[in-house]
């Protein structure tokens, strides 16, 4: 059976996400140095970083939790031969609830709201390996 490599462009949209709150984060911390809220040695702890270079890096942290579920979700579908019509919608569900999950935890960072969009991303996630499941069985 073979896989179709459609299942790729969400995973590659998720690792662009990756890559600007990476930008984002060096940004912040280079501005709060720049305003003097924080010296250089101020980011080997995080604790006392100022909190819009903070809320950048634990949003970073967040893209190396659960998206590594999502990458083995993608991966183990490509592999299997199940990364079909279904499995790229679900994947690029999943995608867009991680890109409005940090849209929202690096403006407003309200908690209420961030919180129902981890939860939308860990059922899609869900979803990708009942269908993985479901394909090998």
């Amino acid at each position: 059976m073979t896989s179709s490599t459609a299942i790729f462009w969400p995973v590659l949209a998720q690792v662009l996400l990756t890559y600007l709150v990476y930008v984002l984060v060096s940004s912040r911390r280079i501005r709060a140095v720049k305003a003097g809220a924080a010296k250089p040695s101020d980011f080997k702890v995080p604790s006392i970083e100022p909190e819009p270079s903070a809320t950048a890096a634990r949003n970073l942290s967040n893209q190396f939790e659960l998206p590594v579920l999502f990458f083995t979700a993608c991966l183990s579908l490509f592999v299997t031969g199940g990364a079909g019509m279904v499995a790229v919608v679900v994947a690029w569900a999943f995608v867009l609830a991680r890109v409005v999950h940090a849209w929202v935890h690096l403006t407003s960072n309200r908690i209420r709201i961030r919180r129902m969009l981890f939860i939308v991303s860990l059922l899609v996630n869900f979803v990708q390996w009942l269908l993985l499941a479901i394909h090998i069985a």
